[in-house]
């Protein structure tokens, strides 16, 4: 059996630091993000969690936006990439732009960052853009058509992303508020005013957000399907 170092051996009392590397840089801030949320995440914070100091971060990562951009991409390794099927096509890419949202949604706050910061770049950032756009040209739209459609429905997801992340986290309350308020000015209004959109003010909320982002990625994928060759 192996013993323990005695307490008067050098380097017995503290454990050996782990050298730093991206990739335990990346882990760390998605751990975080997890726990503690977009707000929490800092670059200070960060290497306060690996036991070192914001200096010795920016060795492996420039700044906080570039950590952001890392982590979307790390995020979405995550989701399985189909080889395109031209008798699936529409399947495969409702199940893609799923794949995606949900893989986002796991990570609150990360949507936004990605819709505020410049296109992100990154081995899987790249694999998901070449998987979508091969789907699209399976299906029989041509290069134009599938790099717009690609573009069209990579911003609602995220959109759709951050959306639900809001009615998630704090603001959710806020949010519910605002629409008690409406509902009653809107109420206070004479008869007839507005009836469309006080028909359909209750068909918008956190219950309805699937089914209404299911339904969007199906009208779309039906227009497309008039384009098609």
């Amino acid at each position: 059996m192996e013993l323990p170092e005695p307490p008067w051996r050098t380097g017995a009392r503290k454990p050996v630091r782990q050298p730093l590397s991206r990739d335990k840089i990346v882990d760390t801030a998605l751990g975080l993000l997890e726990k503690e949320g977009l707000e929490a995440l800092s670059m200070r914070r960060v290497a306060q969690a690996l036991n070192t100091g914001p200096a010795s971060l920016y060795a492996h990562v420039r700044n906080r936006d570039e950590l952001c951009e890392l982590m979307f991409d790390r995020i979405l390794g995550e989701v399985d990439l189909p080889e395109p099927d031209p008798a699936r096509w529409r399947e495969q890419l409702k199940e893609l732009c799923f794949g995606q949202v949900k893989a986002m949604i796991a990570y609150p706050g990360i949507a936004t960052v990605v819709m505020n910061a410049m296109i992100p770049l990154g081995p899987n950032a790249l694999r998901h853009g070449e998987a979508m756009l091969a789907i699209l040209r399976a299906g029989g739209l041509s290069e134009s058509q599938a790099a717009w459609a690609f573009d069209a429905l990579s911003l609602y997801g995220k959109a759709y992303a951050v959306e639900v992340t809001s009615w998630r986290d704090g603001s959710a309350e806020e949010m519910a508020e605002r629409g008690r308020q409406m509902a009653e000015y809107m109420q206070s209004l004479p008869p007839g005013t507005f009836p469309n959109l006080m028909a359909v003010g209750p068909l918008f909320s956190a219950q309805t957000a699937h089914e209404r982002f299911e339904f969007a990625i199906d009208t779309f994928i039906a227009g497309l399907d008039t384009l098609r060759k």
